[in-house]
């Protein structure tokens, strides 16, 4: 069965649409605040028609609700891989560091933390698109990990009897200090690696004195 093809939105020749069209959305948000992004400066930047733009998300609200969501799929969908990777691994402290490492380099990189903050700043203002936010990200992300540690824990690897608690466990405190600091902290500066890699090499060794494999016999 073939896929349908639908034609190319009307506007301005070489206009960005789709997912280059809500990037460049999100870069106005970002760039702006909600309150100052207006959809006539989207349309000037995706070199499209207002009324192209519009025929496409009828408000600026509806824009700003689609980009939000289309940014924590995508980062759904890059976080994915890893966390089921942890299934595979036969040394569990170095798979639990590599996944620290990968929670490391994109919960708390620069637009991740942007992306936070704005949703944040405008959760009065749309409290469902922030609650969306957290349902597709944290809570599936962390519902992603739980099956991966009962993954583990069915193998004899770990001893998880709530594995769910166990993620969640296992995400504060690889996550807890640093991103608290980089988002309630003004002018906190990003970590070094060093402080990093410690701090991963800690939480991973605090989650193993808990959940560790069964001492044998």
């Amino acid at each position: 069965m073939s896929a349908e093809v639908r034609p190319r939105p009307r506007g301005r020749p070489g206009g960005s649409g789709g997912a280059d069209l809500l990037a460049i959305a999100r870069d106005v948000f970002l760039t702006r605040g909600y309150p100052g992004a207006t959809m006539d400066q989207v349309a000037a930047q995706a070199r499209i028609s207002k009324q192209t733009l519009y025929r496409e998300y009828p408000s600026k609200e509806r824009l700003y609700a689609a980009v939000v969501r289309d940014w924590v799929d995508r980062g759904y969908d890059a976080m994915r891989p890893h966390t089921e990777a942890l299934t595979e691994s036969t040394d569990i402290r170095a798979g639990l560091l590599r996944l620290a490492h990968v929670l490391h380099t994109g919960v708390l990189s620069e637009p991740v933390l942007r992306m936070r903050s704005l949703v944040a700043t405008e959760s009065a203002r749309f409290p469902d698109v922030a609650a969306d936010y957290v349902v597709r990200s944290w809570t599936r992300n962390t519902h992603l990990l739980a099956d991966a540690l009962a993954a583990l824990a069915a193998r004899g690897l770990i001893k998880a009897e709530d594995a769910l608690v166990a993620a969640q466990q296992f995400t504060w405190l690889v996550l807890g200090d640093p991103l608290n600091r980089l988002t309630l902290a003004a002018h906190s500066e990003p970590p070094e690696d060093g402080e990093l890699a410690r701090q991963r090499e800690e939480a991973v060794t605090t989650f193993l004195s808990r959940y560790g494999p069964p001492a044998p016999h």
